[in-house]
């Protein structure tokens, strides 16, 4: 079978205090009209990224509320991740030269775990494209399957997505995170728009205070008496790392103490990852301010916590973004943040009132510069960053919305 993710126990009770009676009431009431119902999800990864992150507490949660739920993991080499990276670029909008060998490529490995897949499902949830084409390549089976999708496929590149289409729309439905990211070429029978969450509780989120969080902030080197900018994200070209290095370099002549600490997790599913976290080295020199971590250096959820809670400002310069969990991360935090005007990074800075959305260096640079400068209305900013995320962007939200689009489907 394909690889099985072993997961901890959680409690939906425990969400209760900070989402309220009502919410945690009308999650049972979905729930109860599935019990029993077998859910299997199926990605690339299980750690690394915010997909398998969201999986490890949606699953569990699900089997909490009463549903026979499982996580999956396919299997594949470099030369398939490699076409899937490239896959992923496209998608959002990169041109690259799709060639025969990379489709080959992609159906055999796909075909591959085909053959490991087994038993028989209620839901099947196939997650972004690397294992898109499982279904194309199964007898036909027992159950609904759903894609989904956690990038932004508003603007393609046209051959990537035609190959990618017809195995696409051979699922009962799937779920974006926008409308906007839904091609007006594609048709599924149901279609639901689910943005993604944090979880409250895991370690990356629980509340740390601000004397735990400079202590391990210190352990990196870093001088936490003096100012932070932050940047938690993937090294990757969507994410513009050189940008904000640029961005902090213009804040950095106003404020000469200043440092910079980009935190990232190399994931086992991005080989282009190691390449970009060289060209973002590279464009930082010598400048013994500018902290480039990431797991391989220690660096887990507690210590993006601990990052996150001592920030003095905290960007996500995306140029491309299918939603940005860093930012709900963030502002959950009380952090306001300045993030680029893409994507999902919108639907949670509320411009002026949570944050800032920019366009360029110079318009970040200007921004992280004013929070900096202004740590009153900074914090005023945060706290409704915070209830913003409250309201929103929580894993409670999330398994809601699922049991809804089961309950559709069922």
């Amino acid at each position: 079978m394909l690889q099985k993710v072993e997961l901890r126990e959680k409690s939906l009770e425990n969400y209760r205090p900070i989402v309220g009676d009502e919410k945690v009431e009308g999650i049972r009431r979905l729930a109860d009209r599935l019990r029993g119902a077998r859910v299997l999800h199926v990605n690339a990864t299980a750690y690394g990224g915010g997909v398998a992150e969201i999986l490890y507490t949606l699953v569990a949660l699900m089997r909490d509320v009463g549903l026979d739920a499982e996580w999956q993991v396919i299997k594949g080499e470099t030369e398939f991740f490699n076409v899937t990276k490239a896959f992923h670029n496209a998608l959002q909008g990169m041109d690259i030269a799709l060639t025969e060998e990379m489709k080959g490529i992609y159906n055999r490995y796909n075909r591959m775990n085909a053959k490991d897949f087994e038993g028989e499902y209620d839901f099947i949830v196939i997650h972004d494209p690397q294992p898109a084409a499982l279904k194309h390549h199964l007898a036909p089976r027992f159950g609904k399957w759903i894609w989904r999708c956690h990038i932004d496929t508003s603007t393609p590149h046209r051959p990537v997505w035609d190959f990618l289409r017809p195995y696409l729309e051979e699922y009962n439905a799937a779920i974006f995170t926008m409308e906007q990211y839904v091609g007006s070429d594609l048709r599924f029978d149901k279609l639901a728009i689910i943005p993604p969450s944090i979880d409250p509780l895991t370690d990356k989120n629980r509340q740390l205070s601000l004397e735990e969080s400079q202590r391990i902030v210190a352990s990196f080197g870093v001088a936490t008496e003096r100012p932070i900018m932050l940047q938690v994200s993937r090294f990757d070209p969507w994410k513009d790392p050189l940008g904000v290095i640029d961005a902090y370099r213009l804040v950095r002549e106003e404020v000469p103490g200043l440092q910079l600490a980009l935190v990232g997790s190399m994931a086992a599913d991005d080989p282009e990852g190691w390449y970009y976290l060289d060209k973002t080295s590279r464009h930082a020199g010598e400048n013994l301010d500018i902290y480039i971590l990431h797991n391989f250096h220690g660096v887990g959820n507690l210590e993006v916590n601990a990052f996150q809670t001592a920030a003095d400002v905290v960007v996500q310069k995306s140029t491309r973004e299918g939603f940005g969990l860093v930012v709900a991360e963030a502002l959950w935090k009380g952090k306001p943040v300045v993030g680029g005007k893409v994507g999902g990074i919108p639907l949670q800075i509320i411009d002026g009132e949570t944050g800032f959305l920019v366009t360029s260096v110079e318009e970040c640079a200007q921004k992280a510069l004013y929070l900096l400068q202004h740590p009153e209305i900074s914090r005023e900013m945060g706290a409704k960053g915070r209830e913003h995320v409250r309201e929103n962007f929580l894993t409670t939200r999330y398994l809601r919305d699922y049991l809804e689009l089961f309950n559709a489907l069922a």
